[in-house]
């Protein structure tokens, strides 16, 4: 039940209740949208892949070493805007230059294996409970959609937003075609909404992050989950519903037994926030990990 799931009462329970009705009596179409990382799952799911990227020669020493201050702010909660924006500069000259094929063949190979567990409880009930109320589910996330889109849709998501990077001649050229991220994401949201008829007064969203502000002030029924410092402020200031997600499930146990084409051909962009978590969590396996590991 969404009670659950809820840290304070209030606005938050009208989530469960039956849609609005439109002057005409027909019900009104809305959704609830979701931020992924710290909101959906447990951590960053840009952390997942650091080994099969860097196993597959697409993340090398020198790449850690020189995104190591990109990744840090990414992993620091609450970083604003501006150091998002140096980050992303960071990542998308790393990974220029990239096989879009090889991309595509390590995120759907290794899916499964490496996005267990991650998925919030909590997060998975409430996202049941909105579709069982007739609602969309939209996850919005600054990662990668070759990463965004295959989660999305083992929640049961009805659309997934991301990052998309542009590619030519089978390469990704560093550029980016859409950065989700900021009012990029409130952007989205809108644009979406007219194109599917929601009513955004009578939608609702979830993050965790400060930087997810435009996106919580499109809708009508903002909430915050596992809020950083001055999101946390800003929800008192507001009076909105406060959650706390803290159980994380296995999300193989949401997964089909194997990728559909369809997930496979989505997964085809590369994620910028991805890179940067993938060369630092390699990055200090290697310095934790004994130098002498015997190889097989």
């Amino acid at each position: 039940m969404l009670e659950s799931v809820t840290a304070s009462e209030g606005p938050a329970d009208e989530s469960s209740a039956p849609g609005p009705a439109s002057h005409t009596g027909q019900p009104v179409r809305t959704a609830a949208f979701f931020d992924l990382d710290k909101t959906v799952i447990a951590k960053s799911s840009t952390l997942a892949f650091s080994k099969p990227f860097f196993d597959q020669g697409l993340l090398n020493r020198r790449a850690v070493l020189k995104s190591s201050y990109a990744q840090f702010l990414f992993l620091m909660s609450g970083a604003d805007h501006d150091q998002m924006d140096r980050m992303r500069t960071y990542l998308t000259d790393m990974c220029t230059g990239w096989d879009v094929e090889q991309v595509r063949s390590v995120v759907s190979e290794t899916l499964h294996e490496i996005v267990d567990p991650l998925v919030f409880a909590e997060a998975a009930n409430l996202i049941a409970d909105h579709k069982l109320c007739g609602r969309d589910v939209v996850v919005v996330s600054a990662s990668g959609e070759e990463i965004v889109a295959p989660i999305a849709r083992a929640l049961g998501a009805t659309h997934a937003m991301a990052t998309r990077m542009v590619a030519e001649d089978g390469k990704y050229t560093g550029e980016v075609a859409f950065y989700c991220f900021g009012e990029g994401k409130a952007e989205a949201i809108r644009e979406l909404a007219t194109r599917e008829g929601y009513a955004l007064e009578h939608c609702y969203a979830y993050s965790d992050s400060i930087t997810d502000l435009p996106m919580l002030e499109t809708v009508g029924h903002p909430s915050v989950v596992n809020p950083d410092r001055g999101l946390r402020k800003e929800a008192a200031a507001r009076e909105w519903p406060v959650l706390t997600f803290s159980r994380p499930v296995p999300l193989r146990d949401r997964l089909p037994a194997a990728p559909s084409g369809a997930a496979v051909a989505t997964t085809v962009a590369v994620g910028l926030s991805a890179l940067a978590g993938g060369a630092l969590t390699y990055s200090l396996l290697r310095k934790v990990l004994p130098r002498t590991t015997t190889r097989r």
